[in-house]
């Protein structure tokens, strides 16, 4: 597999495109009009329609189901036909690619497997490359660092918090040559982290169940600033989250895709949730698809505090920040009287620290990069708990 020549495309070639496959993908759902002037879709219209309400084929022709978690037993379910998958294994092929992956390659795949898209989707791009997939999938981590040094593993896929833990249990004499993480919102000081501890290129890939799975965008190898959004098979947006008005290019917002090739299940102007940036500029690896920035958080994972709006994702730009801390955090949110209160939760690098000291500068580190004052529980080592998955960053005790 060599670059797909619409990934170097000139804009005018891409968005020609993206509208003649608009144009069927409306007509799939019995819609016309300007793409600007059609209404939203949001998670809540797929749980109303579940499990398979908004399924435009016939339910004869889906080969596959997915579903994301959802909240009181009520799941996100999403099919795919065929056509559906081939794109999803393109997709996935072409990230892979972008960061570097060849034939011959032992990537250690511990994302899961099962309703949740990330493992079959890495494996199946792994494999249209020509790579060996070793499909561990998650948990078990002694296993896996047995496997990765084993089996000489030069690409890990999981998540960015699952990939720190693996660190931490043992990973002398790996041949680790580039991470690719996602599922979760991680920071440049989590990349840092990684590639210091595990010795490799770590690398974002984006994607959600409801679009196709991983494999929305990718970041290259080469350039690294930005993840590349697969523009022919899905049209991005990037809205205030508010208004639901455009913001310009560059401004953070939150991303709101169309699909442009789907059978099952196309969306159109589905809103993520998800707050990033997007840049249309060429990149320095010749592709020319727009880039996305790093997701800051979720619009539901906003927190008001004291009247500051606050991402979890500040909070792990300000601690990682700090020298002795590790990188384990948790945001406890509690409402003791009227207003909502927010503890930090972390621990010291090192057992021997000045705890007191410690405290102190991730105290202010917080006030300076958040502007608020947030209250620090430093916990001991290992006590915040790890994650084998998506990481849970915040808990709600309100």
């Amino acid at each position: 597999m060599i670059l797909d020549a619409i990934e170097s495309a000139s804009r005018d070639e891409l968005e020609t495109l993206q509208a003649s496959r608009l144009r069927a993908t409306l007509r799939r759902r019995g819609l016309d009009g300007e793409l600007r002037d059609l209404p939203f879709t949001v998670k809540d219209d797929l749980r109303a329609a579940y499990p398979l309400g908004l399924i435009a084929v016939p339910h004869s022709e889906l080969v596959r189901i997915h579903a994301s978690s959802g909240t009181g037993g009520k799941a996100t379910v999403v099919g795919y036909t065929r056509a559906d998958l081939e794109v999803w294994t393109q997709v996935m092929a072409r990230a892979l690619y972008g960061a570097g992956v060849r034939p011959g390659m032992v990537v250690h795949n511990a994302y899961g497997y099962g309703l949740f898209t990330g493992g079959l989707g890495f494996h199946q791009g792994a494999e249209r490359l020509g790579a060996t997939v070793v499909p561990v999938s998650g948990g078990l981590t002694a296993r896996q660092v047995m496997l990765l040094r084993d089996l000489r593993a030069q690409v890990l896929c999981c998540t960015p918090s699952y990939a720190l833990h693996i660190a931490e249990s043992g990973v002398e004499d790996l041949r680790l040559e580039v991470g690719l993480f996602g599922a979760e919102p991680w920071s440049e000081e989590m990349r840092a982290e990684l590639e210091s501890r595990l010795g490799l290129d770590a690398l974002n890939v984006y994607g959600l169940s409801e679009i196709v799975g991983p494999g929305v965008s990718a970041e290259c190898r080469e350039g690294r600033d930005g993840s590349h959004v697969q523009e022919d098979h899905f049209l991005v947006e990037v809205i205030d989250p508010a208004s639901g008005d455009a913001v310009p290019q560059g401004e953070l917002g939150e991303l709101v895709f169309t699909t442009l090739t789907k059978e099952a299940l196309p969306l159109i102007r589905y809103r993520t949730g998800d707050i990033a940036s997007v840049d249309a500029s060429p990149c320095v690896c010749g592709r020319t698809t727009a880039r996305m920035g790093p997701v800051r958080g979720r619009r539901d994972d906003m927190l008001i505090i004291r009247g500051v709006n606050l991402y979890p994702s500040q909070v792990e730009h300000a601690l990682l920040g700090v020298e002795g801390i590790a990188p384990h955090w948790q945001l406890v949110v509690s409402r003791p009287a009227q207003l909502d209160e927010v503890t930090v939760h972390c621990e010291p690098a090192d057992g021997l620290a000045d705890r007191d000291e410690l405290a102190k500068r991730v105290r202010m580190a917080l006030r300076e990069g958040i502007g608020v004052g947030i209250a620090v529980e430093l916990l001991e080592p290992g006590a915040v708990p790890r994650s084998e998955g998506k990481a849970v960053r915040v808990v709600d005790r309100r």
